[in-house]
C-alpha cells in the first residue's frame, strides 16, 4: 500500500511538471485584472531557485496557444539556460476572457504586462526580454516601447503592419465592412452574451479571415502533427475587427529603446515592413535575415534552430 501511495504521489505530481529532457515545464497561473492567465514556465537544466535567471516571455501567431509555437521556442530557449513563459492571451486555451478567440492588441498589451509582473514577482527572475513570433512580435512592439521592465525583445517573422499595409491588403471597402460586421457582433454579445465566430485560416473558405487556395499553405494550422494541436481552434471573433485592423506595431518602432533583434526572411510575411521596423528602432540592434518561408520559422528544426541561436546570443549580451 505504502508503494502504491507513493506512486500515486508521483503521477499527480507529473500532472503539473513535465520533463523534457533537461527542462522542467509547470503549468502557472497569474492575474491580469479579474481575469485568470494560464501558462507554463519551462526552467533549464539543474535549476536552482536560489539563482538569478535571465527570463524570456515566447508568444506567438493570430489565435495560437501556448502549445503551438510558443511551447517550441520555449523548449529552446530553456535548454539555453533561460527561464521562459509561454501563456495562453486572455479569450484564448485555458486563460479567462470573453468573448472566446478575440484579437484585441490593448487586451494583449495588458496581458503582457502582467505577466512581466508574475515574472518579475519570482525571486530568481533578474531580468526579463520578449521574443514574438508573426502577430505576436507586433504585440511585442506594444510592450518594448511602453513598459520599461522589458530589458531586450527580438521578433521572429514579424506580423509587423501599418494602416497603409492594411489598406493595401484589404481594401477600404472591406475594411469598412469588416468593421460594420465587428459592431454587429459587440452589440448582440452585449445584449445576449452569443458571440460571433468566423474560420481563421482556409484554403477554401473564402469568407475566412486568413484565406489562401494554395493547396498546403496552412499545412501548418490544418495539419494534426504540426500546429492543429486540441488545444488550439481555427476560430476568430468577428468583433476582433474592432481594434485589430488599428493594429500598428511600425508606429511603436521608434519608441522602442531597448536592444533589439529582428529575424526574417524575404519569405516571411511582408519582408518590407520587417526592414520598415528594424529601420526606425532607436537602440542597439541586429537584424538576422535568413532563409525559409513564414510557417518555417513555426516548426521547422533550421529555421527554428538558427532563431533561437541568433536570439540565445543577444539576449545573453543584453539582458541584465
Amino acid at each position: 500500500m505504502k508503494i502504491l501511495s507513493i506512486l500515486l504521489s508521483l503521477i499527480v505530481f507529473n500532472l503539473h511538471l513535465i520533463k523534457f529532457d533537461k527542462i522542467m515545464k509547470r503549468k502557472i497561473t497569474f492575474k491580469r485584472d479579474e481575469l485568470t492567465l494560464t501558462g507554463d514556465l519551462f526552467t533549464p537544466e539543474n535549476f536552482d531557485k536560489k539563482g538569478q535567471y535571465k527570463a524570456i516571455i515566447v508568444e506567438g501567431s493570430l489565435t495560437s496557444v501556448k502549445e503551438q509555437m510558443p511551447e517550441t521556442y520555449a523548449k529552446k530557449f530553456a535548454n539555453e539556460g533561460f527561464v521562459v513563459l509561454a501563456f495562453d492571451y486572455s479569450h484564448y486555451g485555458e486563460s479567462d476572457g470573453k468573448p472566446r478567440q478575440l484579437e484585441a492588441p490593448d487586451d494583449k498589451l495588458k496581458d503582457l504586462q502582467a505577466a512581466v509582473s508574475y515574472l518579475t514577482s519570482l525571486s530568481y527572475v533578474k531580468s526579463v526580454g520578449m521574443v514574438g513570433v508573426c502577430t505576436s512580435a507586433g504585440n511585442a512592439a506594444y510592450l518594448a516601447s511602453s513598459d520599461p521592465r522589458i530589458k531586450a525583445m527580438a521578433t521572429v517573422a514579424g506580423y509587423l503592419p501599418d494602416p497603409s499595409l492594411l489598406e493595401s491588403l484589404s481594401g477600404k471597402e472591406k475594411i469598412a465592412s469588416r468593421r460594420e460586421a465587428a459592431a454587429i457582433a459587440k452589440s448582440k454579445f452585449e445584449k445576449t452574451g452569443e458571440e460571433t465566430i468566423m474560420t481563421a485560416y482556409s484554403e477554401t473558405d473564402k469568407s475566412a479571415a486568413n484565406f489562401n487556395p494554395t493547396e498546403g499553405f496552412y499545412d501548418y494550422y490544418l495539419n494534426k502533427t504540426r500546429g492543429g494541436v486540441s488545444q488550439w481552434k481555427n476560430e476568430l471573433a468577428v468583433m476582433s475587427w474592432e481594434t485589430f485592423q488599428d493594429f500598428d506595431p511600425i508606429s511603436k518602432a521608434s519608441a522602442i529603446t531597448v536592444p533589439t533583434m529582428v529575424v526574417h526572411s524575404d519569405g516571411c510575411a511582408f519582408p518590407s515592413q520587417a526592414r520598415k521596423f528594424y529601420s526606425q528602432l532607436q537602440g542597439e540592434k541586429e537584424l538576422v535575415w535568413a532563409d525559409g518561408n513564414h510557417f518555417d520559422y513555426y516548426d521547422q528544426p533550421a529555421q527554428v534552430n538558427n532563431a533561437v541561436k541568433s536570439i540565445s546570443r543577444f539576449f545573453k549580451k543584453h539582458l541584465w
